[in-house]
């Protein structure tokens, strides 16, 4: 190798070495900074989802007791028929039909 190629190789190796070891401390803080904001971002997205839980907890609690009181009437409706059925048999009448 001639003297001039050896010199370009040292020099394009001394170049790329000062750029690395620039870039390293460069490249450690956005790595801490991006780290951080991914934290925060998880932190964020945790905190939304038990948000989003507590409000699909309360929907179902509200859905559950709207079920609890088509029941109570449903069974209040069959108490009344069952009356209203007991009072035809005693006047000696047939109960009306369910259509």
């Amino acid at each position: 190798m001639s003297p001039e190629v050896v010199v370009a190789l040292v020099t394009a190796v001394s170049v790329i070495g000062a750029a690395v070891i620039t870039a390293i401390p460069a490249l450690m803080s956005l790595a801490r900074r991006a780290r951080g904001a991914v934290e925060a971002d998880g932190a964020a997205t945790r905190d939304a989802l038990t948000a989003i839980a507590a409000r699909v907890d309360a929907r179902i609690d509200d859905v559950r007791d709207d079920l609890d009181e088509v029941r109570e009437g449903v069974a209040h409706v069959r108490e009344w028929q069952a009356g209203h059925d007991a009072e035809h048999l005693l006047m000696g009448q047939r109960p009306p039909r369910d259509t």
